[in-house]
């Protein structure tokens, strides 16, 4: 199986890179975890990079925040596909994270989700990985199943407390 490169721009990003980590874990998806600064080690970033897929990779996922060039500068690098996960800031709230992952010109894309949504960017690696590991498809798909399943209880636990269907 294809493994996950999760690439941190600093150690500040770890609780969204842990928030990767655990859905990866959840699916038996293996990954590695790397500090690298699109700015402060752009060889490394680089390097990492351009022998991604050589080295058994099937998906980057960048977590970052601030100026979050990590995900686009490792796109340049690399054919794989690249997730970016913007980190909330206490300055401008992530959206300057958001919009430097998004806003990537033509031919060097990006895929990006939601604001410190690190599970959405395992999922979504694990989609693409899944699209050559059965088995992974498999567990995909069971998870979907013990997700809805959990909504389904929610629903009929909480349902009728707050329903009103009639007023006399």
């Amino acid at each position: 199986m294809k493994k996950v490169g999760i690439v941190m721009g600093s150690d500040s990003d770890l609780g969204t890179a842990e928030k990767v980590m655990e859905i990866l874990e959840i699916l038996k998806i293996p990954f590695v975890v790397r500090i690298l600064s699109a700015h402060r080690t752009p060889n490394e970033v680089k390097e990492f990079a351009s022998a991604a897929e050589d080295n058994g990779f099937g998906v980057i996922v960048a977590v970052a925040g601030m100026a979050a060039h990590l995900g686009g500068v490792i796109a340049s690098y690399t054919i794989l596909p690249v997730i970016g996960v913007p980190c909330k800031s206490k300055t401008l709230e992530g959206l300057d994270a958001l919009f430097s992952m998004v806003q990537m010109p033509s031919g060097v894309p990006v895929a990006t989700v939601a604001i410190d949504n690190g599970a959405n960017a395992a999922y979504l690696a694990a989609q693409i990985i899944a699209l050559s590991d059965i088995e992974l498809r498999d567990r995909l798909e069971q998870r979907r199943k013990t997700e809805a399943q959990k909504v389904i209880r929610k629903d009929s636990s909480l349902s009728p407390q707050l329903s009103v269907e009639d007023y006399e």
